[in-house]
């Protein structure tokens, strides 16, 4: 599966994921063998293909969303024709959205709902399209992806505000206890911060929740990020400065880990060994599980950040997998 001969999968790799300008600062060690095959000949093919791109000169903002429009669309178009999704553009409470349709719907999830909350530093949509395809068709479920205002022009707590809009829009046709929600990245810290907001205003909670690589904690870096090359090419911390704006860092509903965690929704993470967010990924599964919280950690072996989103690999294929058993096996239970 091929981007855009506009942009290679190795160049959007080499931004998002680190380029060789970070190298010698940030050596890995040899891609373990116990990945699949496939993987490691990926990457390691993607790794000699940006051997020459630098940080030099980094993207703008405009160009950076043009990367991964041209990403989403080549990549997402193909998906949805390879399993059988009607994608549609629509609106949900005067946010932009998309919805997925796989060609059959299961008859006990006729009146179930995914919402996704897709990822990008909240500068960008990396994945309104491709986190969104394979869990339509595999949970023949519909989806509906919020395409929420992105910073740095609309800071926290806008996106915030444009989630917690779709959700009470969905209240309307559904009941909570048929509404999952889920994210990867800069989707799941908003699933985390749409869930201390739905506490704090006292709203039901939706039957399940997906927080695939998140920080919830704006306050501190994890030890992960320590040992690779920074997200986007400046670090967790520098990227989310223009989501944050001027808003409190310790903020509860900013770092939803110093939240009130208790009667949170089951909730499933996901994080992987070379991922920058796996140690506040790993913090955020241990803090709800202190509060009593139903959460379940998984963890891939050797993959970089959200490798689900863009890797036509076996692992992919089990985190889709990981992510269908978990909506399914709360999706719809009486509450």
């Amino acid at each position: 599966m091929k981007t855009s001969p506009v942009f290679s999968v190795a160049a959007i790799a080499a931004f998002f994921l680190g380029t060789s300008a970070f190298a010698q600062e940030f050596p890995q060690p040899p891609l373990p063998k116990t990945m699949s095959d496939q993987a490691r000949a990926l990457l390691a093919d993607q790794g000699k293909e940006t051997l020459g791109i630098t940080a030099a000169a980094p993207p703008s903002i405009p160009q950076m969303r043009a990367m991964t429009a041209a990403q989403q669309l080549t990549i997402g178009q193909a998906q949805a024709a390879r399993y059988g999704v009607k994608v549609t553009k629509t609106t949900w409470a005067g946010v932009p959205a998309l919805t997925f349709e796989p060609k059959v719907i299961r008859e006990d999830r006729r009146r179930s709902l995914l919402i996704n909350f897709h990822g990008g530093g909240f500068i960008v949509d990396a994945g309104s399209m491709t986190e969104n395809v394979r869990l339509a068709a595999l949970s023949k479920t519909r989806i509906v992806s919020v395409l929420y205002r992105l910073a740095p022009e609309n800071p926290f707590p806008a996106a915030v505000d444009d989630a917690l809009a779709a959700y009470r829009f969905a209240l309307k046709d559904h009941r909570p206890a048929d509404i999952g929600v889920y994210g990867t990245s800069a989707g799941a810290i908003l699933t985390a911060e749409l869930l201390a907001r739905l506490a704090k205003e006292r709203l039901p909670m939706p039957a399940a929740a997906g927080v695939f690589s998140l920080t919830a904690d704006f306050t501190r870096s994890g030890d992960s990020e320590g040992y690779l090359p920074p997200l986007m090419g400046q670090g967790v911390g520098k990227v989310l400065t223009g989501y944050v704006g001027s808003a409190n860092r310790s903020d509860p509903m900013v770092s939803p880990l110093f939240s009130d965690l208790r009667g949170l929704p089951p909730t499933l993470v996901l994080a992987s060994t070379r991922d920058q967010l796996l140690s506040q990924s790993a913090i955020y599964h241990r803090a709800l599980l202190r509060s009593g919280v139903d959460a379940d950690l998984v963890v891939f072996e050797g993959l970089p950040h959200a490798f689900w989103t863009g890797l036509d690999i076996p692992e992919t294929t089990e985190a889709f997998d990981t992510m269908n058993r978990f909506l399914d096996r709360h999706l719809g239970r009486a509450k």
